[in-house]
Protein backbone atom coordinates (compact mmCIF):
# COMPACT_ATOMS: atom_id res chain seq x y z
CA UNK A 1 0.00 0.00 0.00
CA UNK A 2 1.60 3.62 -0.90
CA UNK A 3 2.62 5.46 2.20
CA UNK A 4 0.94 8.31 1.61
CA UNK A 5 -2.50 6.34 1.72
CA UNK A 6 -1.34 4.49 4.97
CA UNK A 7 -0.70 8.26 6.23
CA UNK A 8 -4.04 8.93 5.06
CA UNK A 9 -5.80 6.33 6.94
CA UNK A 10 -3.63 6.65 10.28
CA UNK A 11 -4.61 10.68 10.15
CA UNK A 12 -8.47 9.22 10.04
CA UNK A 13 -8.28 7.31 12.83
CA UNK A 14 -6.49 9.63 14.70
CA UNK A 15 -9.37 12.13 13.87
CA UNK A 16 -11.98 9.99 14.50
CA UNK A 17 -10.60 8.36 17.81
CA UNK A 18 -9.14 11.26 18.97
CA UNK A 19 -12.80 13.26 18.96
CA UNK A 20 -14.08 10.06 20.16
CA UNK A 21 -11.56 9.45 23.45
CA UNK A 22 -11.35 12.96 24.09
CA UNK A 23 -15.55 13.54 24.36
CA UNK A 24 -16.44 10.17 26.29
CA UNK A 25 -13.60 8.49 28.42
CA UNK A 26 -10.84 10.85 28.38
CA UNK A 27 -13.27 13.86 28.68
CA UNK A 28 -14.08 13.90 32.59
CA UNK A 29 -10.13 13.25 33.87
CA UNK A 30 -8.87 15.78 31.25
CA UNK A 31 -11.49 18.71 32.43
CA UNK A 32 -10.26 17.57 36.17
CA UNK A 33 -6.53 18.13 35.56
CA UNK A 34 -7.06 21.10 32.71
CA UNK A 35 -10.18 22.90 33.78
CA UNK A 36 -13.28 23.58 31.13
CA UNK A 37 -10.99 26.45 29.43
CA UNK A 38 -7.99 24.11 29.31
CA UNK A 39 -9.71 21.15 28.02
CA UNK A 40 -11.28 23.42 25.53
CA UNK A 41 -8.41 24.68 24.48
CA UNK A 42 -6.80 20.71 23.94
CA UNK A 43 -9.35 19.57 22.33
CA UNK A 44 -9.08 22.07 19.82
CA UNK A 45 -5.64 22.16 19.36
CA UNK A 46 -5.33 18.40 18.54
CA UNK A 47 -8.58 18.35 16.50
CA UNK A 48 -7.26 21.24 14.30
CA UNK A 49 -3.50 19.21 14.45
CA UNK A 50 -5.95 15.83 13.07
CA UNK A 51 -7.50 18.05 10.50
CA UNK A 52 -4.16 19.41 9.16
CA UNK A 53 -2.76 16.18 9.28
CA UNK A 54 -5.29 14.70 7.21
CA UNK A 55 -5.28 17.61 4.59
CA UNK A 56 -1.55 17.27 3.68
CA UNK A 57 -2.07 13.60 3.71
CA UNK A 58 -4.72 13.98 1.36
CA UNK A 59 -2.80 16.14 -0.74
CA UNK A 60 -0.29 13.16 -0.90
CA UNK A 61 -2.06 10.86 -2.02
CA UNK A 62 -2.54 10.32 -5.94
CA UNK A 63 -5.57 10.17 -6.96
CA UNK A 64 -5.98 7.20 -9.18
CA UNK A 65 -7.02 7.70 -12.89
CA UNK A 66 -9.95 5.19 -12.82
CA UNK A 67 -12.15 6.04 -10.02
CA UNK A 68 -13.00 3.14 -7.09
CA UNK A 69 -16.64 2.82 -9.06
CA UNK A 70 -18.52 5.06 -11.53
CA UNK A 71 -18.14 8.87 -10.28
CA UNK A 72 -16.59 11.66 -12.18
CA UNK A 73 -19.10 12.76 -14.78
CA UNK A 74 -21.84 15.14 -14.67
CA UNK A 75 -24.63 12.81 -13.63
CA UNK A 76 -22.73 12.07 -10.72
CA UNK A 77 -21.38 15.77 -9.68
CA UNK A 78 -25.21 16.48 -9.65
CA UNK A 79 -26.21 14.09 -7.46
CA UNK A 80 -23.02 14.69 -5.21
CA UNK A 81 -23.96 18.66 -5.47
CA UNK A 82 -27.59 17.47 -3.99
CA UNK A 83 -26.71 15.67 -1.21
CA UNK A 84 -24.05 18.20 -0.17
CA UNK A 85 -26.92 21.27 -0.33
CA UNK A 86 -29.34 19.68 1.54
CA UNK A 87 -26.01 18.54 4.18
CA UNK A 88 -25.50 22.60 4.44
CA UNK A 89 -29.70 23.60 4.72
CA UNK A 90 -29.33 20.92 7.71
CA UNK A 91 -25.54 22.49 8.87
CA UNK A 92 -26.84 25.84 8.51
CA UNK A 93 -30.05 25.34 10.57
CA UNK A 94 -28.28 23.18 13.65
CA UNK A 95 -26.67 26.90 14.80
CA UNK A 96 -29.60 28.12 16.55
CA UNK A 97 -31.41 26.87 19.52
CA UNK A 98 -29.35 23.38 19.47
CA UNK A 99 -29.59 22.30 22.86
CA UNK A 100 -26.69 19.81 21.64
CA UNK A 101 -23.87 22.79 21.31
CA UNK A 102 -21.90 23.36 24.56
CA UNK A 103 -23.90 26.96 25.30
CA UNK A 104 -26.01 28.71 27.66
CA UNK A 105 -29.28 28.15 27.99
CA UNK A 106 -28.84 24.31 26.42
CA UNK A 107 -31.17 22.62 29.24
CA UNK A 108 -34.14 25.26 27.98
CA UNK A 109 -33.82 24.69 24.32
CA UNK A 110 -34.16 21.16 24.90
CA UNK A 111 -37.67 21.31 27.03
CA UNK A 112 -39.18 23.46 23.90
CA UNK A 113 -40.60 22.27 21.26
CA UNK A 114 -38.56 21.24 18.27
CA UNK A 115 -38.75 23.60 15.01
CA UNK A 116 -36.87 24.02 11.89
CA UNK A 117 -34.16 21.33 10.76
CA UNK A 118 -34.85 19.68 14.46
CA UNK A 119 -38.07 18.58 12.86
CA UNK A 120 -36.19 16.40 10.76
CA UNK A 121 -33.63 15.16 13.46
CA UNK A 122 -32.16 16.16 16.58
CA UNK A 123 -28.53 16.22 15.36
CA UNK A 124 -28.60 18.33 12.42
CA UNK A 125 -25.12 19.00 12.07
CA UNK A 126 -23.87 15.17 12.56
CA UNK A 127 -26.20 14.70 9.49
CA UNK A 128 -25.21 17.78 7.52
CA UNK A 129 -21.77 16.48 7.81
CA UNK A 130 -22.68 12.63 6.27
CA UNK A 131 -24.56 14.12 3.79
CA UNK A 132 -21.82 16.31 2.06
CA UNK A 133 -19.54 13.27 2.73
CA UNK A 134 -21.79 10.99 1.04
CA UNK A 135 -21.92 13.80 -1.59
CA UNK A 136 -18.17 13.59 -2.16
CA UNK A 137 -18.13 9.57 -2.67
CA UNK A 138 -20.61 9.78 -5.60
CA UNK A 139 -18.98 12.90 -7.31
CA UNK A 140 -15.36 11.70 -6.59
CA UNK A 141 -15.07 8.27 -5.57
CA UNK A 142 -10.89 7.19 -5.21
CA UNK A 143 -8.91 6.06 -2.44
CA UNK A 144 -8.56 9.03 -0.58
CA UNK A 145 -12.22 10.01 -0.85
CA UNK A 146 -13.53 6.52 0.16
CA UNK A 147 -11.04 7.20 3.70
CA UNK A 148 -11.37 10.64 4.63
CA UNK A 149 -15.43 10.51 4.01
CA UNK A 150 -16.04 7.34 5.61
CA UNK A 151 -14.35 8.46 8.53
CA UNK A 152 -16.68 11.56 8.70
CA UNK A 153 -19.81 9.39 8.25
CA UNK A 154 -18.67 7.62 11.32
CA UNK A 155 -17.15 10.44 13.43
CA UNK A 156 -20.48 12.14 13.12
CA UNK A 157 -23.14 9.02 13.14
CA UNK A 158 -21.90 7.33 15.97
CA UNK A 159 -20.68 10.25 17.28
CA UNK A 160 -24.42 11.26 17.08
CA UNK A 161 -25.70 8.09 18.95
CA UNK A 162 -22.77 9.09 21.53
CA UNK A 163 -23.81 12.08 22.04
CA UNK A 164 -27.30 10.82 22.98
CA UNK A 165 -26.07 9.22 25.79
CA UNK A 166 -23.59 11.48 27.21
CA UNK A 167 -26.50 14.21 27.03
CA UNK A 168 -28.64 11.81 28.84
CA UNK A 169 -25.96 11.31 31.55
CA UNK A 170 -25.34 15.33 31.68
CA UNK A 171 -28.81 16.83 31.26
CA UNK A 172 -30.99 14.09 32.31
CA UNK A 173 -34.81 14.85 31.91
CA UNK A 174 -34.13 17.76 29.94
CA UNK A 175 -32.38 15.52 27.24
CA UNK A 176 -34.76 12.86 27.45
CA UNK A 177 -37.99 15.07 26.76
CA UNK A 178 -35.89 16.62 23.65
CA UNK A 179 -35.09 12.57 22.67
CA UNK A 180 -39.05 12.36 22.94
CA UNK A 181 -39.91 15.08 20.58
CA UNK A 182 -37.10 14.39 17.69
CA UNK A 183 -35.77 11.55 15.62
CA UNK A 184 -32.26 10.67 15.17
CA UNK A 185 -32.89 9.09 12.16
CA UNK A 186 -34.44 12.31 9.87
CA UNK A 187 -37.61 12.22 8.74
CA UNK A 188 -37.31 13.54 5.36
CA UNK A 189 -40.87 14.05 4.26
CA UNK A 190 -40.89 16.76 6.69
CA UNK A 191 -38.21 18.99 4.31
CA UNK A 192 -40.91 20.90 3.51
CA UNK A 193 -41.87 22.27 6.98
CA UNK A 194 -38.49 23.96 6.47
CA UNK A 195 -38.41 27.61 6.60
CA UNK A 196 -37.54 29.76 3.35
CA UNK A 197 -34.95 31.45 5.29
CA UNK A 198 -33.44 28.24 6.49
CA UNK A 199 -32.70 27.07 2.25
CA UNK A 200 -31.54 30.36 1.91
CA UNK A 201 -28.87 30.05 4.47
CA UNK A 202 -27.99 26.81 3.10
CA UNK A 203 -27.81 27.52 -0.05
CA UNK A 204 -25.33 30.10 0.50
CA UNK A 205 -22.84 28.31 2.78
CA UNK A 206 -23.30 26.28 -0.06
CA UNK A 207 -21.99 28.43 -2.48
CA UNK A 208 -19.51 29.76 -0.53
CA UNK A 209 -17.85 25.88 0.34
CA UNK A 210 -18.04 25.05 -3.09
CA UNK A 211 -16.44 28.48 -4.24
CA UNK A 212 -13.84 27.47 -1.19
CA UNK A 213 -13.25 23.96 -2.97
CA UNK A 214 -10.95 24.76 -6.28
CA UNK A 215 -8.50 26.67 -4.32
CA UNK A 216 -8.30 24.14 -0.82
CA UNK A 217 -8.87 20.92 -3.00
CA UNK A 218 -7.77 21.80 -6.57
CA UNK A 219 -11.60 20.45 -8.19
CA UNK A 220 -14.02 23.13 -8.86
CA UNK A 221 -17.51 21.96 -7.33
CA UNK A 222 -21.01 22.28 -7.00
CA UNK A 223 -22.36 25.14 -10.11
CA UNK A 224 -19.23 26.00 -10.13
CA UNK A 225 -17.87 23.02 -12.47
CA UNK A 226 -20.00 24.70 -14.83
CA UNK A 227 -19.22 27.87 -15.13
Amino acid sequence: MDAALVSLIAASAFFVGSHFAMSHPLRAPMVRVLGPTGFQGAYSLISIAAIVWMYFAFKAVDAPALPLWAGFDDVSWVAGSLFTLLGMVLLAGSFAGNPALPAPGAEDAARKEPAGVFLITRHPMMWGFSLAAIGHLIAAPTSRTLVVMSSVIMLALVGARMQDRKKETLMGDAWRQWESRTNYWPRWSRLLQVKPALWMAGLALWLLLTWLHTPAGGLPAGLWRWI
